[in-house]
């Protein structure tokens, strides 16, 4: 999974529409992720397509999306596949080298 997937999931904790979502991401990640939104509608129809997001309302032009089951399973897999890699390499932060 990418970064700019993890975080539209990680967004859609909430189902939103397109600029909210950018909106959180922004926040989420402290300003260092700022996703535009060709990438972003990009990533949600790939992910509609994935069967992990689904269109739950439309309002006009505004579409507000959420997660599905397998969409939620697909982040918390992908939160513990980072966890395991923060894990992995603990021993950076402690000054210790595995050699």
């Amino acid at each position: 999974m990418t970064e700019a997937m993890y975080y539209v999931l990680l967004a859609l904790a909430r189902p939103a529409h397109g600029y909210a979502m950018m909106q959180q991401i922004r926040v989420l990640s402290n300003g260092r992720v700022q996703m535009g939104p060709g990438t972003m509608y990009g990533l949600l129809t790939k992910l509609q397509d994935l069967g992990w997001i689904v269109l739950k309302a439309e309002e006009g032009r505004r579409k507000t999306y959420a997660l599905t089951e397998d969409g939620h399973t697909a982040l918390l897999a992908e939160y513990e596949r980072l966890q395991c890699l923060l894990r992995d390499g603990a021993f950076l932060k402690e000054g210790v080298s595995e050699q």
